[in-house]
């Protein structure tokens, strides 16, 4: 049998980096690991192409190949999934989708052949035998969340490695947090479940062994969801690192209470951490209460920031406006609270109630969701009615990104992160090769839409002249988050040339008539 997996396009958002990707010659962040995954669990027997249509398009001939097209995305990729399945349809391909969206969108909506809920390993042996007999059912779902110890090592063969920035290495599912507007904890649990150390490492034996010599991504629901295996994991990452002197650097996701514990931050720096995503949310504690994110309370958000940082990680922040209990001054407070932190990346956000959350079920008991929203956080789009007038919600979002994101102050936060990260050893630091080809390549290109073509050359030619005097230590990160302001700035011009019509009366008419209580389909 002929498996085609597909993987959709992600659209142009804060996330995608599409702008700073160009710089490097690549066109995707990471491959779809899990569909790489799901590749080893099919059959051997069966033959098998993957196309990631955000690096290569997808070809009428690839269609023509195909017995079964097995796609697997996430709630942001709807539209180009169901594009892609309107054209296997046409055609009388089979289908079969998977991934985040099978949870969080009904299967009548997904309108493909097969729907998989849940993880692959718990059933993908039964869907390959009953596609194989022709008596595939509409609807699959795992009984239980599988043990990682399941989990194969991916098939790298299907992809073309040189398109990508960053490959991607799972090592846990779940979080043991319970946010309410957390949808990761209803997929794949609070339990947070890990593979062992040896095929971590037998994961990045096989990267090395590909030629792979850059970045890695841990893509951890929440890395540090149980301490003491993350702790073993990094002792053996260091000493896997010294053994091959790699130049491998690690990223991750984690909580923010790993401020709070000296060793594990330690070790992760050994082991060669040099950036970990963090969702600080608000500065208001009020609505962290508000929406159980107990774990960022009873702390100073920036001392914890501040502390990370002290080791050598870079920290990235996902921000969110729209609580119930944000209040007229929050837009002020967020944009000071992100210049005092030091966080360059700072993804702020307006809250999006996505389908199968705590949030979700609240907001629509509440008669206040508008639709299913379409999972990207990062524009001005609302999919539930907020205490605050939408109109101001939306208008005092678009100035925090405007101010945060003018080069002014973004190069002021990539200063002060700078001040605070301590130089590397001699020993890790001659291990970086800074001198790659997309690297020089990145450079240049840098050089030349920053700092000739950009409107913001003079703040961009300051900033390169404060770190080639006072920050040498790490020209590469203060390159490589140069090149990622880039990005921003465009995407927050773009938001701000879009419509600014208000979205709350276009949301309204959504919304069903009286007699049901106000709640959207």
């Amino acid at each position: 049998m002929n498996a085609l997996l597909i993987y959709p396009e992600f659209p142009e958002t804060y996330w995608s980096f599409k702008h700073a990707l160009k710089f490097l010659g690549k066109r995707a962040a990471q491959p779809p690991l899990g569909l790489m995954t799901v590749a080893t669990l099919l059959p051997d027997t069966w033959k098998k192409r993957l196309v990631d249509t955000n690096v290569e398009q997808l070809r009428d001939r690839d269609l023509a190949w195909a017995d079964v097209v097995l796609l697997s995305g996430m709630h942001i990729q709807r539209d180009s999934l169901l594009a892609i399945v309107e054209r296997c349809r046409a055609r009388g391909l089979r289908t079969v989708v998977g991934g985040p969206i099978a949870s969080s969108l009904p299967a009548a909506e997904l309108k493909v052949d097969h729907v998989v809920i849940g993880e692959a390993e718990a059933l993908i042996r039964e869907l390959a035998r009953d596609l194989e007999q022709g008596t595939a059912k509409p609807i699959y779902q795992a009984a239980e969340r599988p043990e990682m110890s399941t989990s194969p090592l991916p098939d790298l063969s299907l992809i073309k490695m040189n398109r990508y920035s960053t490959m991607a290495v799972q090592y846990s599912r779940g979080c043991p947090f319970n946010c309410e507007f957390c949808d990761i904890i209803e997929i794949y649990g609070r339990r947070p479940r890990t593979k062992a150390v040896a095929q971590v490492l037998a994961e990045l034996d096989q990267l090395r062994a590909a030629g792979w010599r850059e970045a890695v991504f841990i893509v951890d629901d929440n890395f540090i969801g149980n301490k003491a295996r993350a702790k073993e994991l990094c002792v053996a990452l260091a000493e896997w690192r010294s053994q091959y002197k790699t130049s491998f650097d690690f990223n991750t996701e984690a909580s923010l209470n790993l401020a709070d514990d000296p060793e594990l931050m330690q070790l992760m720096k050994d082991a060669g951490f040099v950036s970990v995503f963090l969702g600080i949310e608000t500065p208001d504690e009020s609505g962290l209460i508000a929406s159980n994110k107990l774990q960022n309370t009873r702390r100073s958000l920036l001392e914890s920031v501040a502390t990370i940082q002290s080791y050598g990680m870079q920290v990235m922040g996902g921000f969110i406006l729209g609580f119930d209990t944000d209040r007229d001054d929050i837009f002020d407070r967020m944009v000071e609270f992100i210049q005092k932190s030091g966080i360059p990346i700072a993804m702020v956000g307006l809250l999006q109630a996505m389908p199968g959350t705590q949030l979700f079920r609240r907001l629509w008991r509440e008669g206040r969701i508008l639709d299913e929203g379409h999972g990207d956080n990062t524009d001005d789009k609302l999919n539930f009615l907020p205490n605050m007038d939408a109109t101001k919600l939306i208008e005092g979002y678009r100035s925090v990104l405007k101010q945060i994101y003018s080069s002014a102050a973004y190069y002021e936060r990539v200063k002060l992160y700078l001040s605070r990260t301590h130089p590397r050893s001699a020993e890790q630091t001659s291990r970086q090769q800074w001198l790659t080809r997309g690297n020089v390549r990145a450079f240049v290109t840098s050089i030349v839409r920053q700092g000739i073509f950009s409107r913001q050359r003079w703040s961009y030619w300051k900033f390169l002249a404060t770190v080639a005097t006072r920050y040498r230590h790490c020209v590469g990160a203060a390159m490589t988050l140069a090149v990622m302001g880039y990005h921003f700035q465009v995407m927050t011009d773009k938001l701000a040339k879009a419509a600014k019509s208000p979205v709350i009366a276009n949301a309204v008419e959504k919304l069903l008539p009286a007699e049901t209580g106000g709640q959207a389909q």
